[in-house]
């Protein structure tokens, strides 16, 4: 499932590099959703990136640890592994944007582009499963799970106060709380199992 996501966002990102028409077709724009019912802005957003460097990045993340989803998904849920890896992804594409089409809904000039919201769906599911792995910040820091997520939230929470760079920090936000309780969703004994490893390893 991962890898299919991957090879689907590389595909349509690079035909959108290519076509200015069709970025404008299916990048996130709250005002043409909520008044001209473009509802598939709503999913297919993620499909787009603004550039290689943020396809490059959102791609490496999901790749990283939506295998290590898929893994823990079939363990805990059997053969409805796929099914839930799907409402995870999804579910995070549509969440992480909650915010941003009620806040902008009247504002037609906002566009918003990436799989960011549901790629932090997925990282945060994989700390929620396993929450002292370490995480390569930038690809060489180990830092424990459990202290990325904090620190992840904070920044996200205080940058989407701010408002003062064109990255969707309330999307990485929402998209990061879903990924972590959406397990508890499907199991709420998962949160136990998820205690017991936190606090086991103090």
């Amino acid at each position: 499932m991962t890898i299919i996501l991957i090879a689907i966002t590389v595909a349509v990102s690079y035909a959108a590099f290519k076509s200015p028409r069709l970025m404008d077709q299916l990048q996130f724009n709250a005002s043409k959703i909520f008044h001209k019912k473009e509802y598939h802005r709503l999913i297919t957003h993620a499909f787009v990136h603004a550039n290689w460097e943020h396809l490059f990045v959102n791609m490496i993340v999901l790749f990283s640890f939506g295998r290590a989803i898929e893994t823990y998904f079939e363990y805990n849920f059997g053969d409805k592994h796929i099914l839930y890896f799907f409402l995870l992804y999804f579910g995070g594409i549509l969440v992480s944007n909650l915010y941003a089409l009620y806040k902008y809904r009247n504002n037609y000039f906002y566009n918003a582009v990436g799989a960011s919201g549901a790629v932090a769906a997925v990282l945060f599911a994989a700390i929620f499963f396993d929450p002292w792995n370490m995480i390569y910040f930038f690809g060489i820091l180990p830092i424990p799970g459990i202290v990325f997520a904090i620190l992840y939230l904070v920044y996200s929470y205080q940058m989407s106060k701010k408002q003062k760079d064109n990255v969707a920090h309330d999307a990485h936000f929402l998209g990061a709380l879903y990924g972590f309780v959406f397990p508890v969703l499907l199991n709420y004994r998962l949160f136990e199992q998820f205690l017991d490893k936190l606090f086991g390893m103090i």
